[in-house]
């Protein structure tokens, strides 16, 4: 454990003083008097809620196939649900994200945190009753419904954004912040093997042209699973915020201070303009807006590509209801690795900030590669699931991941003390600025591919 720690440690940490200054710690780091030292229980919590985070998100991609089957009947909502999702849910996000920027005084991020969370409970409960009940309602209303669902998690994912990467910056430590976007990745993965392992459970369903279908058992399965995540997210943040109100409690009795109002969770804050943080992190947010805008393209295409295999005597994995989600796994498998390689002190650019824009720029030219692929069955001009799994959708992944934990650790370097908890949440603004921006895209992507 000791050899992972120090290679998630910076190559140079430091803690604050009383006078304002830094020290670098060469040694062990002990608990200093602004907060904690590195812990692995706090990691792993924030971990925690990077992967609650996201995994609502994750979760409506990865159900492709079941609602491919919801909207058959409607061939205009089955072309078009998928930007749908994507517009929807980010133009909810950015809105919720510069009201929640904005409202910065007295802002209580630990609030924030516990009602997405519990927001998201209430929502796939709901979706995952949907699997079993109403089931004979038209795929209008049923669109109706997924749409309100999408656009609820969408401020719950906001809240939940704002309140986390703000809080984390608190710390002052990016292992931290590294640890959410690590979760991030994981929210990726994981809610595609759910997926995968719950379609290739149960018969496979057909419909009437013969195509294989996704069963509500399986949809099911996988909505209930991100219940569950979300409750115990709520329950390790809880338990954070009880260890952190017994350290400050351990902090003011070792300085004699009588008073226990200065611990007040919510202090009056000196609100930060805008305009002073994306001068210090122009180039920072201008490739996080880029690098995630460029993403939102990639869902259009992996719902759409299928195997180059005769689909009459391709296994089942290779199945749309399977292979779909297969092709989410590799990209979020990608971003997994790419999210946690900054961790890694010989791969980190977080101090060479015009470097990552210009790698987020030459990114764009992963997109005209999934023309070369199967999409809608047409055929492909490179026939090969191995180029598509391997070549674009894992190596797509990967940039994604590097480029968008590379600008979410490095902010802090750019940024003073007082300024770190605003920076983390304008940081946060422009990653859902350039997801929205991509997502309008994706319309006319849709429209052309």
């Amino acid at each position: 454990m000791e050899r992972i720690r120090r290679v998630l440690q910076r190559r140079s940490s430091y803690e604050p003083l009383e006078d304002g200054s830094e020290r670098l710690l060469d040694g062990e780091p002990e608990e200093g008097p602004h907060g904690p030292a590195f812990s692995w229980i706090d990691y792993s919590i924030f971990l925690l809620l990077g992967v609650a985070m996201l995994w609502a998100w994750n979760m409506f991609l990865a159900a492709a196939p079941y609602f491919q089957r919801r909207f058959e009947s409607d061939p205009s909502l089955l072309r078009n649900f998928q930007s749908a999702i994507l517009t929807v849910s980010t133009v909810g996000n950015l809105g919720s994200m510069i009201v929640l920027t904005k409202l910065q005084a007295r802002a209580s991020y630990p609030k924030r945190i516990m009602a997405s969370l519990a927001l998201n409970v209430v929502i796939f409960t709901l979706l995952a009753m949907s699997t079993r009940l109403f089931l004979g309602v038209s795929a209008g209303t049923y669109f109706g419904f997924l749409m309100v669902m999408v656009f609820s998690a969408s401020l719950a994912t906001g809240l939940c954004q704002n309140g986390t990467f703000a809080y984390v910056s608190g710390f002052g430590r990016e292992e931290y912040t590294q640890g959410i976007m690590t979760g991030q990745g994981i929210a990726g993965v994981l809610p595609c093997i759910a997926q995968i392992v719950s379609v290739l459970s149960v018969p496979p369903r057909k419909s009437e042209e013969g195509a294989p279908q996704e069963s509500s058992t399986s949809a099911f399965a996988y909505f209930l699973t991100a219940t569950v995540v979300s409750a115990i997210a709520l329950v390790a943040f809880l338990f954070l915020l009880s260890r952190q109100q017994n350290s400050q409690t351990r902090m003011l009795h070792s300085l004699d201070v009588d008073d226990f109002d200065t611990a007040d969770s919510s202090p009056e804050r000196k609100a930060i303009p805008l305009l002073r943080l994306w001068r210090k992190l122009s180039w920072l947010a201008t490739a996080l807006f880029l690098t995630f805008a460029a993403t939102m393209l990639f869902p259009v295409f992996t719902q759409r590509i299928l195997t180059v295999r005769d689909p009459a005597s391709a296994p089942r994995l290779f199945q749309p209801s399977s292979f779909i989600p297969l092709g989410f796994l590799f990209w979020n498998t990608g971003d997994l690795i790419g999210r946690v390689a900054p961790a890694l002190p010989a791969l980190s650019l977080t101090s060479h900030p015009r470097v990552l824009h210009m790698l987020s720029m030459l990114r764009m030219t992963f997109v005209p590669l999934y023309l070369l692929c199967n999409l809608d069955g047409k055929g492909a001009i490179v026939p090969s699931d191995t180029f598509y799994l391997f070549v674009v959708q894992l190596l797509f992944g990967m940039s994604n991941g590097y480029l968008g934990s590379s600008c979410m650790m490095g902010f802090q370097e750019w940024v003073d003390d007082e300024e770190r908890e605003a920076a983390g949440g304008f940081m946060s603004l422009c990653l859902v600025a350039g997801l929205t921006f991509g997502s309008f895209i994706s319309f006319s992507v849709a429209g052309l591919a």
